[in-house]
């Protein structure tokens, strides 16, 4: 069984699937399960292993998705005495400490477009720690050697690469591309993921007609106010490269589970205020 939880851990990673794992570290008395016995926990409801079952292992379950969240681990202590003849006490009479550990993929941006800003961005990003796939439909563009860091460069049709795409809640998303048509695609296609960040690069005017035609396709608000755009904090920035400065604050702040809605606020505010 733990040889299958750590393969599990493996394949959850590579799949970009999130999980924690439930190590009891320490117990005293009469326990369900003794110290080292492991239980994985993953984001879509899968679970290897048990570290005792009933209202014990429903709180660690509960507290797993938590972790997972914040990405910070987390030690739990549980008095399995029984308290008050509570129906839903524990009455093993012993104690024991869980040690929960969040198993995080790597974070992956999806860049979709691959001109100059897009460059920009795939190489900052790199070197932040993502893992950077690069989609567009520009052979010319779209190359190894334009984005050396990139991880994947790939040249597809729009519509068939998007179906073809896999998001997930380590994915974070850049939309570049050269035409409305093609962002309105990514856009849509990043909206029915549960994708960490969504960004555009975008005036408020190409923002605008966007969003309408995106409503006018069915799309509510609450889903596009997902978006930002456009993509990365307000600190004036115009070439390819101050772009990109801009835009991985952002990306950084989504991995670390900042609000990064409060963060654009608070720069442009300190801006209106120079």
């Amino acid at each position: 069984m733990v040889a299958d939880i750590y393969e599990e851990m493996v394949r959850a990673r590579a799949h970009g699937v999130r999980a924690a794992l439930a190590v009891i570290i320490a117990h005293e008395g009469a326990t369900p399960r003794k110290d080292s016995v492991k239980m994985l926990v993953c984001e879509d409801g899968r679970q290897l292993g048990n570290v005792g079952g009933g209202a014990t292992e429903a709180e660690v379950v509960r507290q797993a998705r938590e972790v997972m969240d914040a990405g910070r681990p987390r030690l739990l202590t549980f008095d399995l005495s029984g308290i008050d003849h509570d129906e839903r006490a524990l009455v093993c009479g012993g104690s024991m400490q869980i040690y929960l550990d969040p198993i995080l993929p790597d974070p992956r941006l999806v860049v979709f477009g691959a001109g100059h800003v897009a460059q920009a961005v795939a190489a900052a990003a790199a070197l932040a720690g993502f893992l950077v796939t690069v989609l567009d439909d520009r052979e010319k563009y779209a190359t190894p050697e334009r984005f050396p860091g990139a991880e994947v460069v790939l040249v597809r049709d729009w519509d068939a690469a998007l179906g073809e795409l896999t998001l997930t809640s380590s994915s974070y998303v850049f939309v570049a591309t050269q035409r409305p048509r093609s962002d309105r695609a990514c856009l849509k296609r990043a909206l029915l993921s549960p994708a960490r960040y969504i960004g555009m690069l975008g005036s408020l005017t190409k923002t605008k007609l966007l969003f309408e035609s995106l409503r006018g396709e069915g799309v509510d608000g609450a889903a596009l106010d997902r978006i930002f755009v456009p993509a990365g904090l307000d600190i004036g920035s115009e070439a390819p490269e101050e772009i990109a400065a801009s835009v991985v604050p952002e990306l950084v702040a989504a991995r670390k589970n900042l609000d990064v809605r409060k963060l654009r606020d608070a720069v442009r505010q300190a801006k209106c205020g120079m």
